[in-house]
């Protein structure tokens, strides 16, 4: 059926989105215009508290391939997505008890920073251009993706929307720094519920109420979660969705820049992990809202699939298609979806921007001018967004190879995310690990990635590891279908080559490119660690590892200090600017300045005897 396209009013709701979102930018450029450092800029002066930060996250990282492909992935493969739940608590337990405190308390800007501290610059440098890489990469499926389904279904303007989303959030980022970007965040995140919980509404009604739609979801076997199958080239069961979407999600909280930058910038680590918790909050609610959105678009089309009849080209765009089916009759609704859609885009768009520029200039332009004055350096970081705003538009070219967005996107944050994930556990949590075995892990991790990915991206899994659960098209009118089936019986099928890795490697559920490039980084960087020599747990400054065995050995003091590796955990006194690197001192300014941060950072300290009574 001809389903109606955008009118005025629609246009008039997206466009009250992007202006608000500028002129969030132009308030905090104005109100923070006398403080021009370039720390104030990049992480708000660590003054920020733990709501809209919280908020912040959530946004930034339940983006338009979660409004969009979630609902998808349900209606077409059941509500096992929903499994997720699991994964995020496990994530947020992990990087708030596990890395955030390393984090906040090594007083660093950029996570890279960490990594010469733990272990030298070729290291740093290293993961900082594979991060670069990864989130520009990522951001032009986010500007992309959305853009195309709304295109193809609203008539809304490919391009435009493309360049009116770079073009807001370089903006924004550029005038308000990371303050814009949070409290932007944290309004796109209320439009997102306010569209999600609108388009529930509408088509629950529709649909004959909640227990109507849990029934047909019954019936079509879309309420199925449980498959305990352990065969790891299924793609989704409770094992991939549970373990390889924990590792997936850990790559991209646990050690990823958008997310560390904000919870460093909070006030306190306490503001740090309460944002983390309440952000879970936020997660669990959009993940429940995209599930039942997929569950209630599958009651409105359970006899007439539009995808199966061709009424429109991917499945990403059946969300879409839903919206201005629905809400035909009410103009300005389907622009507010749009503006929820976009809301997730922008937000994610924005913070990796603010995240490229702070590790940009963090980790490669200090290193190069160390000397530079603090109007230079904010005027540098300025520019830096500007630079990354114009790339990750451009890269949005490049997304339309990149297939289903939710597997898209995450196979790259797999890919990237989970050797990255490896090299800060062998740093955080194994003393022994050397630079040479953190970079040989490094390239291992990224060389099996890559390789699983690429493979699946070459040679896609088997229909029978995938199969899409039945969808119907008994009440559509297909247009021309005769002649259709007739081509299609017609046309000759070959058998098309596949190597012998094809289906069994190359076949891997995508959730788990992030597992084993994790793996693969750890399990290397030990075996080379341990061939070179291994470091000595006295020489590394305490403050960078975090003894997980004093959870796992609590009841026995000598059994922890045991596996402390040597490391002075226990140490009554520590100093603290001989025990931690030069290039903190450095860093962080003259030597008053570290003196401050120090006492800020650790109480107790005296700046006068340079001890820190722990």
């Amino acid at each position: 059926p001809e389903v109606k396209k955008f009118v005025s009013w629609d246009y008039v709701v997206f466009a009250g989105l992007f202006l608000v979102c500028a002129s969030i930018g132009v308030f905090f450029a104005v109100k923070e215009r006398k403080k021009k450092t370039s720390k104030e800029f990049l992480v708000g002066g660590k003054q920020m508290t733990c709501g809209p930060i919280a908020f912040s996250l959530t946004s930034s990282f339940m983006s338009a391939v979660t409004v969009l492909g979630t609902p998808s992935e349900v209606y077409r493969y059941g509500a096992s997505f929903v499994l997720f739940f699991l994964s995020y608590a496990l994530v947020i337990i992990f990087t708030a008890e596990l890395f955030l405190p390393v984090f906040y308390r090594s007083g660093i800007t950029s996570t890279y920073e960490y990594l010469e501290l733990r272990f030298n610059k070729i290291v740093r440098l290293a993961a900082t251009l594979i991060y670069i890489l990864q989130t520009i990469l990522y951001t032009g499926i986010v500007v992309y993706a959305p853009s195309l389904a709304l295109n193809q279904v609203t008539g809304f303007d490919l391009w435009g929307s493309v360049f009116a989303t770079g073009i807001v959030c370089t903006f924004y980022c550029t005038l308000g720094g990371l303050k814009a970007v949070v409290w932007t965040d944290a309004f796109q995140m209320i439009v997102m519920v306010v569209g999600f919980t609108t388009v529930l509404i509408r088509g629950t009604t529709l649909n004959g109420g909640s227990a109507k739609v849990w029934e047909v979801a019954y019936e079509g076997a879309r309420l199925n979660v449980f498959d305990f199958d352990v065969d790891p080239l299924r793609r989704h069961t409770f094992w991939t969705i549970v373990i390889g979407g924990t590792f997936t999600w850990l790559g991209l909280y646990g050690v990823n820049q958008s997310t560390i930058q904000r919870c460093i910038s909070c006030k306190s680590e306490k503001h740090a992990k309460l944002a983390l918790y309440l952000n879970l909050l936020g997660l669990w609610t959009v993940l429940a809202c995209a599930v039942f959105c997929g569950l209630v678009m599958y009651s409105h089309y359970k006899s007439c699939d539009p995808w199966t009849a061709e009424f429109i080209s991917a499945p990403d765009q059946l969300m879409p298609y839903f919206v201005m089916d629905i809400f035909s009759s009410m103009p300005g609704v389907p622009g507010l979806f749009v503006a929820c859609a976009f809301s997730g885009t922008l937000s994610t768009v924005a913070a990796s921007i603010n995240a490229l520029a702070t590790v940009t200039f963090e980790d490669l332009v200090k290193k190069g001018f160390p000397n530079l004055s603090e109007k230079m350096s904010t005027w540098i970081s300025k520019g830096l967004c500007v630079l990354y705003g114009v790339l990750c538009t451009s890269m949005a070219a490049a997304a339309s190879l990149m297939g289903g967005v939710v597997q898209a996107s995450l196979s790259i944050h797999g890919m990237c995310g989970g050797p990255m994930l490896g090299l800060f556990t062998l740093g955080i949590v194994f003393p022994c690990a050397n630079w040479k075995g953190a970079m040989g892990g490094l390239l291992a991790g990224i060389t099996i990635a890559f390789w699983a990915g690429t493979g699946a991206f070459i040679y896609p899994a088997p229909p029978t590891k995938s199969i899409p659960l039945q969808l119907l098209t008994l009440n559509c009118t297909l247009a021309n279908s005769t002649e259709a089936l007739i081509t299609a019986a017609a046309a000759p099928t070959a058998a098309p080559d596949r190597p012998l890795l094809a289906d069994t490697w190359y076949s891997l559920s995508y959730l788990y490119f992030s597992a084993i490039g994790c793996l693969g980084c750890a399990i290397t960087g030990l075996l080379i660690s341990f061939l070179t020599g291994p470091n000595k747990g006295e020489d590394i400054p305490p403050v960078l590892i975090q003894p997980v065995c004093n959870l796992l050995c609590f009841w026995s003091g000598r059994l922890k200090a045991l596996l402390w590796c040597g490391v002075l955990h226990d140490s009554r006194e520590v100093d603290l600017e001989k025990s931690l690197p030069k290039v903190t001192a450095n860093q962080t300014g003259t030597g008053d300045t570290f003196k401050n941060s120090i006492k800020r950072q650790f109480p107790g300290y005296n700046p006068e005897e340079k001890l820190c009574t722990n």
